[in-house]
């Protein structure tokens, strides 16, 4: 019976054989369904748990490949997306488990970044949904900050590839809010910045250890102070610069002013600081002075600034090549950061500094009031005879009629348009130094020819502006010798002050208040001779220290390096003072008044009309027609050519005068 059941079961079974084999071969069987490209998928190998993942290249060779936390992964910003929205050539994923073998041959491309988030930026903005993802747009701002920086060059090693991309900054797997976006006090945005240098120091070895033993790296590294200065506090952080390129050189002085505030408001004080505020590179930055990744204290003995190796500081550049002669022994002295506010620290600059305020002060608050009062004065008189000649008709002898009367010979003339041209151009020439800051001073410079024609051009006009000076003391020396036993000092003719002077000045003041007559006048009034006078002392003062400043390798072999704080202080300040003075109380003295206005001629023609010179001068007027003088010395009224001339040309200057007073203004209230 058993051997009856077993062979049926092996004739059916050889029936069922014979029977179904040809339909079984006949169909084939369904693929095994690809198991999906989700993250779950990715993380069975790549969530670290199996230690280092290795994978063989097409010629043999194992490269490790990356592991990806789970945990922190979904915590980061990219912790919804799907992997294989970023590896995008990641396409098979066999039920096997061997995965995404069709690549073994060759590496996965590098991701993306730039194009997948300008991609999610421009359908943002075609949504326009730009203001619920402000940070989508910062990051694209700072991708293209990245695309110009120094970062993204071509490698000099593998032109195929970048300096740095993004993931050699950024965890891309766990990359979360950008700490630099976070609260300045935040403990996650502190941790940021003590943990920069030594992620940037994973390429930049060397910078490292040099910021390691710097003041800014022992407060980082050593004390985990995270209010010093750190790599991305110098280095923008996108848009990382070549430091040897013009960008990096115009930034990075005020890079260091974000925390250094008072030095670099005392730098920029200095020609260095000066010619950088106007865009230019070839002075010394912070960085040439003090280093840059290995910088100390000024008083530590390695430090670059300190007193025994300065001198070798100063040599790096004033080395005696090129148009920088070698630094002199005055230069271990000089004050690069020194300020009037300091008189312990700084006691010559305050004093200096003091000097030049009180001069200032003194002399715009007298003759500014002195100017006011005149003016209302001189206005009220000249609406009272609206209808009258500014100066009234007066009876004059019999032939004089018409006539003018010699006041200036032609060698003055010359002498006075020379002395204004070569000070309005001084002034051109100076002001972008002195006023780096306003608007208008690079580009001014820039049409200039920039600093070294601008230079040129000024010392050219300040030996012009000299020469004018010494050649007048020549000439009025010569005068006084040629008859100097009658020559009275205190006379009539003599520009020296004298008491009557001081008695005209308190009979002006007096008019100006109704209180008396206004007073009469020699051939010279006490205000011209301050405006005689003031140029002593101004061509004095802005001269000697214009030339100190002009050869300090001269001047500082044998005097100590604080005189040329204190001659850019008294040639600055001094320049501020005749500016200002000239195209404005001198241009009211002689244009502006009522009774000028709009333009007094006489220094370009030489005369003016006899009734004026009675209005003006009568004592003079009288003493000449008492001595017979007067007749001797009238000529013809200028022809109406040579007037048509002389107002163009006055015209000229005042609009000239008048533009610098108001770049000058611009630039003062900008430098408050």
């Amino acid at each position: 019976m058993q051997i009856h059941n077993a062979l049926l079961r092996f004739l059916l079974k050889c029936l069922f054989a014979v029977c179904l084999l040809p339909g079984l071969h006949a169909q084939t069987p369904p693929p095994a369904a690809a198991t999906a490209l989700d993250n779950a998928s990715c993380q069975t190998c790549h969530d670290g748990a199996k230690g280092k993942l290795k994978m063989a290249d097409a010629d043999g060779k194992t490269r490790d490949l990356h592991s990806v936390a789970p945990d922190a992964f979904a915590k980061g910003v990219h912790g919804k997306m799907q992997c294989v929205a970023c590896h995008t050539d990641i396409s098979d994923l066999a039920a096997t488990g061997n995965a995404h073998q069709k690549n073994t041959a060759q590496p996965l491309k590098k991701v993306d970044c730039a194009s997948c988030h300008q991609a999610l930026w421009d359908k943002v903005q075609k949504d326009g949904k730009t203001a619920e993802h402000p940070r989508l747009g910062v990051v694209v701002q700072n991708i293209e900050l990245y695309k110009k920086s120094f970062h993204a060059r071509p490698n000099a090693d593998d032109e195929t590839k970048p300096n740095a991309s993004c993931d050699n900054c950024h965890d891309t797997h766990s990359f979360n809010v950008p700490s630099a976006s976070l609260p300045k006090e935040s403990p996650e945005r502190a941790a940021w910045r003590l943990g920069l240098a030594q992620q940037c120091g994973s390429c930049h070895e060397d910078q490292l250890e040099a910021y390691t033993g710097s003041i800014h790296g022992q407060e980082v590294l050593e004390k985990h102070n995270p209010k010093a200065a750190v790599c991305s506090d110098c280095h923008n952080a996108h848009a990382v610069a070549n430091t040897s390129g013009d960008a990096f050189k115009q930034t990075i002085s005020a890079q260091c002013g974000s925390c250094h505030e008072a030095n670099l408001a005392s730098y920029k004080a200095t020609y260095h600081g000066q010619i950088s505020t106007l865009g230019y590179t070839y002075t010394a930055k912070c960085y040439n002075c003090h280093g840059s990744h290995d910088i100390l204290k000024a008083d530590d003995p390695n430090s670059k600034v300190h007193a025994d190796n300065r001198m070798k500081t100063c040599k790096s550049c004033h080395s005696g090549k090129k148009d920088l002669p070698e630094a002199p022994a005055g230069f271990i002295s000089f004050q690069p950061h020194g300020n009037h506010h300091d008189f312990n620290k700084y006691p010559q600059i305050w004093i200096a500094f003091q000097i030049m305020v009180q001069l200032l002060v003194g002399t715009f608050g007298f003759f500014w009031l002195h100017t006011l009062l005149w003016f209302f004065r001189e206005y009220k008189e000249r609406k009272q005879r609206m209808s009258q000649p500014h100066i009234a008709a007066e009876p004059l002898p019999a032939g004089m009629a018409g006539k003018h009367i010699q006041r200036f010979s032609p060698i003055w003339r010359l002498a006075h348009i020379t002395f204004a041209l070569s000070l309005m151009i001084l002034t051109l020439t100076g002001m972008p130094l002195f006023y780096p800051d306003a608007p208008w001073a690079s580009h001014l410079m820039g049409a200039l020819g920039g600093p070294h024609i601008a230079g040129s051009i000024h010392r050219v006009c300040a030996v012009i502006f000299a020469a004018v000076f010494f050649w007048h003391l020549a000439y009025i020396a010569w005068r006084i010798a040629r008859d100097w036993k009658n020559f009275k000092f205190f006379g009539p003719n003599s520009m020296i002050p004298n008491l009557k002077d001081g008695r005209d000045m308190v009979g002006m003041f007096k008019w100006f208040f109704g209180k008396g007559p206004r007073p009469k006048f020699d051939r010279w009034t006490y205000w011209e001779k301050f405006d005689y006078w003031a140029p002593f002392w101004g061509v004095t003062i802005i001269g000697v220290s214009g030339l100190v400043m002009w050869l300090p390798n001269f001047f500082g072999t044998f005097l100590p390096g604080w005189v040329f704080n204190v001659a850019a202080i008294f040639h600055g300040e001094e320049a501020f003072l005749a500016v200002v003075f000239l195209f404005t109380v001198h241009f009211f003295n002689n244009h502006f008044r009522p009774d000028k206005f709009p333009l007094e001629v006489v220094m370009f023609t030489g005369t003016f009309s006899l009734e004026e010179f009675k209005h003006e001068h009568p004592l003079e007027y009288q003493r000449l027609l008492d001595s017979g003088e007067l007749q001797g010395r009238l000529v013809d009224a200028p022809s109406p050519a040579k007037m048509k001339a002389s107002r163009i040309l006055g015209f000229t200057l005042i609009v000239f005068g008048l533009s610098l007073l108001t770049m000058v203004g611009i630039g003062f209230f900008t430098s408050l």
